[in-house]
């Protein structure tokens, strides 16, 4: 006899979608570094209940955007400057790679991703501009024909999505 699995629901994941809302305003400044965060305030400010806010914020802790805040609740995770670098080598090395692969492959990047790149620059659309990074980089690991370099930048994006956020509205 095998043995049975509860079916599961097809509806969208609140849970993830209050770990995306909540990760983008970490990254664009919205939720600064330092802030306190509980878990009543975002629940009111998203108009959802307490337990999805509570799954995401658990979440956002594993993944380093928040930290356990003196007292009661959690706090956004300062930026830590010896991290980021790291990250930024990682990327940097993968960027290089994908680069010299998509070249070989003799690949073109689509100018619509090039007139996002520079339509999000010409506003100051934090967001806008996060994501048409995004949008390049990606066409880029895309052109290079290997997969493996997409997923091993994925393990990091928030975090460097985080410090291109940060470093937009300081200039």
């Amino acid at each position: 006899m095998k043995p049975s699995l509860i079916q599961l629901s097809a509806s969208p994941d609140l849970v993830e979608q209050v770990y995306a809302r909540l990760l983008d305003a970490i990254s664009e400044g919205t939720l600064p570094p330092g802030e306190r965060l509980t878990q009543e305030d975002l629940a009111q400010r998203l108009a959802v209940s307490r337990q999805p806010v509570l799954q995401a914020l658990r979440l956002l802790k594993k993944d380093g955007f928040v930290e356990d805040a003196p007292g009661r609740g959690v706090q956004v995770t300062q930026l830590d400057v010896a991290w980021i670098a790291r990250v930024y080598q990682v990327r940097s090395s993968l960027d290089a790679l994908a680069a010299r692969l998509a070249a070989e492959r003799g690949a073109r990047l689509s100018p619509q991703v090039m007139r996002q790149g520079r339509l999000a620059e010409s506003g100051r659309d934090v967001q806008a501009m996060i994501q048409a990074d995004l949008a390049f980089h990606r066409a880029i690991y895309d052109a290079s024909g290997n997969p493996l370099i997409a997923q091993s930048v994925d393990l990091h994006w928030h975090h460097l999505k985080r410090v291109m956020g940060a470093v937009l509205q300081s200039s």
